[in-house]
């Protein structure tokens, strides 16, 4: 799906110009892959991002593989943290007899399972958590991963991430919508008259 137009979104003090990639007829979005815009603006975001979760007093952050890795590295540093844990989209070797929770997002489509490693439950069993993410969209990643920490009896007290899109991720997360702490936001789009793209925000 090739991306002939682009939106200007604003994450923190940055700007970036991501494209805009038709996933229906009815239904584009504003693709923001957090990973292709380098080191320095991870760092940068990880610090700003960090600044707004530290008065929930995280213990450990975790996050969700892939695009969350380098996101989750860079706020744990900022928090002066040393440990983050990982969620996983795919099976793994070391995982073994991973602690499964079932997953949807938008832009695969198609019903996933987030994974988390036997091994680390000890990191997060009644610790404070801090849950990050490149991008919220329709809220369904983050609704597992959450349902996947309180199984374990971690306690999730803030989430943050760079941009929300749209607003649907609200329904999804219920009452933990109020823990978000976003960078910036951008909204989903929708087809207008005469071809033009129409920005909507609810």
């Amino acid at each position: 799906m090739a991306a002939d137009r682009t939106y200007r979104a604003t994450v923190g003090t940055q700007e970036l110009e991501i494209p805009l990639v038709p996933l229906a007829e009815d239904l584009t979005i504003a693709l923001l892959i957090s990973v292709d815009h380098g080191v320095a603006f991870t760092e940068q975001a990880g610090r700003e991002l960090a600044a707004r979760l530290a008065p929930a007093r995280p213990e450990i952050v975790v996050s969700v593989a892939t695009m969350g890795i380098p996101l989750a590295i860079e706020v744990t540093r900022a928090l002066g943290l040393d440990d983050y844990l990982i969620l996983h989209k795919t099976p793994k070797i070391h995982l073994g007899d991973a602690i499964v929770e079932p997953v949807r997002s938008i832009t695969t489509g198609r019903q996933q399972h987030l994974r988390m490693d036997p091994a680390r439950v000890g990191a997060a069993r009644g610790r404070r958590v801090a849950v990050v993410d490149d991008v919220i969209s329709t809220g369904g990643s983050l609704r597992a991963a959450l349902n996947l920490l309180r199984r374990v009896e971690a306690e999730p007290v803030v989430i943050g991430t760079l941009v929300t899109e749209g607003s649907g991720w609200r329904d999804a997360l219920g009452v933990d919508a109020d823990k978000v702490e976003a960078l910036g936001a951008i909204p989903v789009f929708h087809p207008g008259p005469g071809g033009d793209l129409v920005a909507d925000w609810g």
